[in-house]
């Protein structure tokens, strides 16, 4: 791929992405779709996806970015559901789907065909959590999908080694399967809890931000890179590593994490808006492989194997969610009783993506005794229409799925409660502690200083309540509200001064630099980040 096809590809899919924020559409949906219809124009080149380039390079850090952002003590309590989905149903969609690719495509032998039910196995972890977020699931459903799609790429990723190692003639067995998929397995888990304990420690000794966030987004890539060359699962190992960092975030100084957060966020939302634009253009790659296979009859072909896809995961939710229940006296006490829609909303929420895509790439042409591998372009074929059919179909279709449903959201009023008391138990602890630091002759400071310290405080622990608060008649603001927007016009004025200063000559492009990093700074602690 070319300098410019490539910025080309990022710039369109940075665009429609953005664009996508002003819709209700989710922007993985509309940025496959821009992909589709670009893919046609004159002079588009064919972009034709790399996985050695997918894998490596642009898995990790999404996985990396997706990790740290979810939660390890809701992955934990949400265990038993986490693991059926990411590891059971991966086998079993692969072993379902691949008996039913080999009884509907002609000539397409049993061993090539469970190589395709293993590429489409794994729903997406980029797809699942950007609609699970958009939509406002339950914080439960949205744990279960965020869990899943972290760790059945490397279930999947497995599957496809032994199933490939049959296909082409190298001899695989059931026992042979399951030791390898237990070493990639462990060996991935060993390698991330290795590697989590001094990276981390290494990220708390770093004193510069610069240095800190330069390592942060070279960890993704060490870890990954790390496993697979001892051939256990990388992707394991970065998501081992991601949810130890981001369990321990905290331990790092203030301004690495504003730092550290503005990075990546830039750097998820450009790798997404990329791979998904990707997706949608492999269209005119797929098709001119496709060969003999008539339009109509491909199309037969592609749409019987999405119904398959779409049941195999209900058919694997309904008994995984219920029959534990069933089973088990101690989930029963410990559990609430779930109703019928949650589960349907994890069967329906089952978008594939480009992962999917790249293990298709990647099967050879020729198999070991040099023959072409049978079925390699319906493979691609099928996968394409796949990943395209339950992105758009499921993915337009689960918002007002939800909607009808009547699923309860986030109660946002109960997390604000819950809010407002932690910051006021922080608080509390912080005014006893200057309390003691005052009371120490050495921490002397003038009254007013000591009260602008209270006054702080004060501001912090009342803010939240005030959130929870009336709104203003005239404005509709809340009080918390109509603060920090005088807080922002003020903070305005200060600017606009400096530079007027800076332009009269009377300080230099240095010192504005830093007064306009203290405000910035002030900015930043004052406000939080909408929505």
């Amino acid at each position: 791929m070319h300098e410019m096809p490539l910025l080309l590809l990022i710039a369109g899919s940075v665009v429609v992405a953005g664009l996508a924020r002003r819709t209700p559409v989710p922007a993985p949906l509309l940025v496959v779709t821009a992909g589709l219809a670009v893919s046609y124009l004159p002079g588009v080149p064919d972009y034709t996806l790399d996985p050695h380039v997918v894998l490596p390079l642009l898995l990790p850090p999404l996985l990396y970015t997706a990790a740290t952002d979810s939660s390890y003590l809701d992955l934990r309590a949400q265990f038993r559901p986490v693991a059926l989905l990411s590891v059971g149903y991966v086998l079993f969609a692969t072993l379902v789907v691949g008996w039913a690719a080999y009884l509907i495509v002609p000539d397409l032998s049993l061993t090539a065909a469970l190589v395709l039910g293993a590429v489409v196995a794994p729903p997406d972890a980029v797809a699942a959590t950007a609609v699970a977020r958009r939509v406002g699931l339950p914080s439960r459903l949205t744990t279960i999908l965020q869990g899943e799609s972290l760790v059945n790429d490397a279930t999947a990723i497995t599957a496809f080694k032994v199933a490939l190692a049959a296909a082409v003639g190298e001899g695989a067995t059931w026992a042979g399967g399951i030791t390898e998929f237990l070493v990639a397995a462990l060996g991935g888990i060993g390698i991330g809890l290795v590697l989590m304990v001094p990276i981390h420690w290494l990220r708390t000794h770093l004193r510069e931000p610069l240095l800190q966030n330069s390592l942060s987004l070279l960890i993704p890539f060490f870890a990954y890179a790390v496993a697979e060359q001892v051939h256990a699962s990388g992707v394991l190992a970065v998501v081992v590593v991601a949810l130890y960092l981001g369990h321990r975030n905290w331990e790092v100084d203030f301004a690495t994490r504003l730092q550290e957060e503005a990075v990546w966020k830039m750097v998820a939302f450009i790798l997404e808006a990329s791979v998904f634009a990707l997706i949608g253009l492999q269209l005119p790659v797929v098709l001119k492989g496709l060969g003999d296979y008539e339009g109509t009859e491909a199309a037969v072909y592609a749409f019987t194997l999405f119904v398959v896809v779409v049941a195999a995961r209900f058919v694997w939710v309904y008994p995984a969610t219920f029959l534990p229940r069933m089973l088990s006296r101690r989930i029963r006490e410990r559990e609430d009783n779930p109703t019928w829609k949650a589960p349907f909303i994890i069967g329906w929420a089952g978008m594939r993506g480009v992962v999917s895509l790249a293990i298709a790439f990647s099967i050879p042409l020729a198999m070991d005794d040099g023959e072409d591998f049978p079925g390699r372009n319906m493979i691609l074929f099928l996968t394409f229409t796949t990943v395209i059919g339950t992105l758009v179909v499921q993915g337009l279709t689960l918002p007002p799925l939800i909607h009808m449903l009547k699923l309860p959201g986030r109660d946002a009023q109960a997390e604000t409660l819950a809010e407002a008391n932690a910051q006021a138990q922080a608080s509390q602890v912080a005014e006893q502690r200057l309390d003691e630091l005052l009371a120490d002759e050495r921490n002397a400071l003038p009254a007013p200083l000591g009260d602008r310290l209270r006054s702080v405080l004060e501001r912090r622990r009342n803010a939240v309540w005030e959130r929870l608060g009336t709104a203003n008649p005239v404005t509709g603001e809340s009080v918390d509200d109509t603060y920090r927007r005088l807080s922002r016009e003020m903070i305005s004025a200060e600017r606009e001064m400096f530079v007027r200063l800076r332009d009269g000559r009377y300080i230099d492009d240095e010192m504005l630099r830093s007064l306009l990093r203290r405000l910035d700074l002030e900015e930043a602690a004052a406000f939080r980040e909408a929505g």
